[in-house]
């Protein structure tokens, strides 16, 4: 069975979806990293692929932009495709000094502004939470590659060029719940995972700074993201 946004039937998915924001992304992890990947889905330029690692079978799929992208995409996987884990991997921007260009980031909470749990499903959280057991998995692989972690709450936003006027707000978001970094996704992933009794988890890479102000290009952030890429296929072994 098809879905309006995922032409993939049936089996065709893997019980682990990685799901990077950028289609491309998608296509690059599958081309690079998969053994005989083959495509399922390539509406709407979503591409979607289903493949082994280590003979473990995974697929991974672009989410798009921004909570109702990913949340949309997340709920087909879950609901109708049989998908018991989603690891997004993607870019965020650093809140932490500590935080380095390429350093790895797993979210141990997610805080947003947005409404989306509560119209969803009326949960009036603004902060949700990833699977414990999946970060669990993610971290052994970190550990067993040697890779740090930075753990820690990030701030998914549903803005991205925020007016001056209002950075104010958006400072003291980040003081008061201890923002690390921040994206545009994983609240929308907790959110739905939660609603439907399955796992989700968020592996990011610094892709810019808002303290240093230092940043990536877009290539970099199509194909250097290998930490986080490896450790999400990694923990495919715990699994």
């Amino acid at each position: 069975m098809s879905t309006p946004h995922n032409q993939a039937h049936m089996g065709e998915i893997a019980k682990t979806v990685l799901m990077p924001g950028d289609p491309l992304r998608a296509q690059f992890i599958a081309e690079t990293y998969l053994e005989n990947p083959v495509q399922f889905n390539v509406v709407r330029n979503m591409f979607g692929y289903t493949g082994t690692y280590k003979g473990k079978v995974v697929s991974v799929m672009g989410s798009g932009m921004g909570i109702p992208s990913i949340s949309l995409y997340a709920y087909e996987l879950y609901q109708f495709y049989g998908v018991e884990n989603i690891i997004r991997i993607g870019s965020a921007g650093a809140f932490s000094e500590d935080l380095q260009l390429f350093d790895t980031i797993l979210a141990d909470s997610a805080f947003s502004e947005s409404s989306y749990a509560m119209v969803q499903n009326n949960d009036p959280n603004k902060i949700q939470y990833p699977s414990e057991s999946l970060n669990a998995k993610i971290e052994a692989a970190a550990d067993r590659l040697g890779v740090e972690l930075h753990k820690g709450t990030i701030m998914s936003s549903d803005v991205f060029y925020y007016q001056d006027e209002v950075m104010g707000h958006v400072n003291e978001i980040v003081k008061e719940n201890n923002v690390i970094a921040v994206e545009m996704e994983s609240f929308g992933l907790f959110a739905t995972a939660k609603a439907l009794g399955k796992n989700a988890a968020c592996l990011l890479t610094v892709s810019d700074s808002i303290v240093n102000h230092q940043e990536t290009t877009a290539q970099e952030r199509q194909t250097s993201l290998l930490n986080m890429i490896r450790i999400a296929l990694e923990s495919l072994e715990e699994m």
